[in-house]
């Protein structure tokens, strides 16, 4: 079948102006408010061009795209000039049309005339929709555009392959961040870092960022925690033939909601992400011609060799070498003499280990641990696809993944895998600096020594497990941050406003649940019976859990270092009251003290 060109259609469309201007809100996220519109362009209802893709698509094929562009201009200036709509007007340009001649864009500047609008009211938003062949000229196009007092923002940023050159090269006010970074980004540690770092980028040089195609208020949370400036999508607003000035109750409720979204770390990333490359350490390999004799000559005088890689003459890995059964070979009676002149390759270990240099460190491991313990002796040859590119050592592997386990138990503890420390403390260090108000709580177990003494570290374990599993089982799980210091010290940040009744079923279940860990003589007795150093025997009733609360407000604490002292203070004090407590602590207040005891 023959393609014809939509001639008729498009030149009807230009003919008469038959053009649907749309206006899709942009939401300032801080001042909660609609602050500017993005104006969109359909063909005619049910053509077959009504679609904005199909539209320019046909436009281009009749090679009619800058008249369609300049039309599209001209029906949604009209309608805002219509509208007497005072807020700013992002409007696409293709870098073509930013390259007109001089007499080209005069006619675009007739159009602003025509409808009584200044150039401070249109943001031009720069669409990659075309090769750009000149930097320097778009550049030129664009200084002169600022001149006039239009403002630039970059569409899509992300999408295209030059858009970080075309924001160096242009520096647009705004930049826009293309939705596919936005999609599910609570849930997408590798987005949420992209993100992150766009803002960073976009805060260091001076220039606003737009979050586009926003649908859910996951994606918005995260938005806003991140402090993306300005917001666009079907959640704030859709496309609509009128300008919106107000916004939904809901989304006015979501925007001025002043608790942090918790959402995925890449932090707990790091272990996932570490691959065999770090691992590596060149060493020259040996090739099919070099002899028997050659390879136990580099072994003597190179004591640091465990093996030898062997290669052909692509650098393709063939096998490896190994010390041990070199010494070991040629120190039996005549074998020098009779395989010394022979290709090492008559010896070398075939079926050696060979991995690429992109496998992930822990399945590297995982795949050692099962296989033959010479794989940690002789070590492993590391390939890029199929050329050799270096050796990795047991030794090597083992210091890695011995970091990694230290590095992250600062960030998840071991036992519950619960985030530790060092997000802990980032957490609350975020609340204060966004001056979100909320209830810091150390939680302790009461009498945990004296149950592990006497059913040993095992049942002790299953105790802090069952603890971290219920707390993080009964706090809100999009609010409320739960972490584990270590042993059986855990901490709650609550930014919901029912976090004492929340304690109180903590306390409830605890008390409850508790004596089902200890053995059926001992809960009969109430407790457990413990002999000192000293033989004398001292009784621990069953383990309770105390809460030290603290609130805690931006203008009362600086850091973490702060609420960290006043929630051991509050712990401290609630430890002083038997059985299972709560105790608040209000800094610069009465002290009060709310006590629940369960016996």
């Amino acid at each position: 079948m023959i393609y014809a060109a939509p001639n008729a259609e498009v030149d009807a469309i230009l003919a008469q102006k038959n053009l649907l201007p749309l206006f899709q809100p942009i939401i300032d996220i801080k001042q909660a408010q609609v602050f500017a519109h993005e104006a969109l362009i359909r063909g005619p209802l049910e053509s077959k061009l009504h679609s904005p893709i199909a539209l320019l698509n046909a436009a281009s094929v009749c090679g009619r795209e800058m008249e369609m562009e300049s039309l599209a201009r001209d029906v949604i200036f009209a309608e805002y000039r219509r509208a007497s709509h005072a807020m700013p007007l992002f409007v696409n340009f293709s870098p073509d049309a930013l390259l007109l001649s001089d007499g080209d864009w005069c006619f675009g500047l007739a159009q602003l005339e025509k409808y009584q609008l200044a150039a401070s009211d249109i943001v031009i938003e720069i669409t990659e929709s075309s090769t750009i062949r000149d930097y320097a000229e778009l550049k030129e196009a664009v200084t002169k555009l600022k001149a006039l007092g239009f403002k630039i923002a970059l569409d899509d940023l992300g999408e295209g392959t030059s858009s970080l050159r075309l924001w160096s090269e242009l520096s647009p006010h705004y930049v826009k961040i293309d939705k596919h970074f936005i999609a599910n980004i609570h849930n997408d540690p590798i987005k949420l870092e992209f993100v992150r770092g766009i803002q960073k980028i976009a805060a260091e040089s001076n220039t606003l960022t737009i979050a586009e195609g926003i649908e859910t208020k996951d994606e918005l949370a995260v938005i806003k925690d991140l402090k993306i400036d300005f917001a666009q999508g079907y959640l704030l607003g859709r496309p609509f033939p009128k300008f919106q000035s107000t916004l939904t109750e809901e989304v006015s409720h979501l925007l001025n909601k002043n608790i942090i979204r918790l959402f995925a770390d890449q932090q707990t990333m790091v272990s996932k992400q570490a691959t065999v490359s770090g691992l590596t350490s060149y060493q020259v390999a040996a090739l099919p011609e070099m002899t028997n004799e050659e390879v136990y000559d580099w072994f003597h005088h190179d004591s640091s060799l465990n093996s030898i890689p062997v290669t052909d003459h692509k650098g393709k890995p063939l096998g490896l070498i190994s010390r041990y059964d070199t010494i070991d070979r040629f120190a039996r009676r005549y074998q020098k003499e009779l395989h010394g002149k022979k290709s090492c390759t008559t010896f070398m270990d075939t079926q050696c280990l060979i991995v690429q240099k992109d496998m992930n460190i822990l399945a590297l491991s995982e795949l050692i641990l099962q296989a033959d313990p010479k794989y940690l002796l002789n070590g492993f040859m590391i390939a890029d696809g199929e050329r050799y590119v270096g050796m990795g050592s047991g030794h090597a592997l083992l210091r890695e993944v011995t970091n990694m386990q230290i590095h992250a138990a600062r960030y998840a503890n071991p036992l519950t895998l619960l985030p530790g420390n060092v997000p802990i403390n980032a957490h609350i260090d975020k609340l204060l600096e966004r001056r979100i108000d909320f209830v810091a709580c150390y939680c302790d177990l009461d009498h945990f020594k004296p149950f592990n003494d006497a059913y040993g570290y095992r049942r002790g374990d299953e105790v802090i497990q069952f603890v971290g599993r219920m707390l993080s089982g009964m706090v809100n799980p999009e609010h409320d941050f739960v972490g584990h210091i270590g042993g059986d010290d855990f901490v709650i940040v609550f930014q919901n406003e029912d976090w004492e009744r929340v304690c109180r079923d903590i306390l409830d279940t605890v008390g409850k649940v508790m004596p089902d860990f200890y053995d059926l003589k001992d809960v009969q007795s109430g407790g457990i019976h413990i002999e000192d150093r000293l033989g004398n025997e001292h009784f621990f009733p069953f383990g309770s859990l105390s809460i030290g609360a603290v609130r805690v407000s931006a203008e009362l604490f600086a850091s973490h270092h702060e609420v960290a002292g006043a929630m051991s203070h509050a712990k401290k004090q609630a430890k002083k009251i038997a059985g299972n407590s709560l105790f608040t602590e209000r800094r610069k207040q009465a002290v009060s003290m709310v006590m629940s005891k369960r016996a």
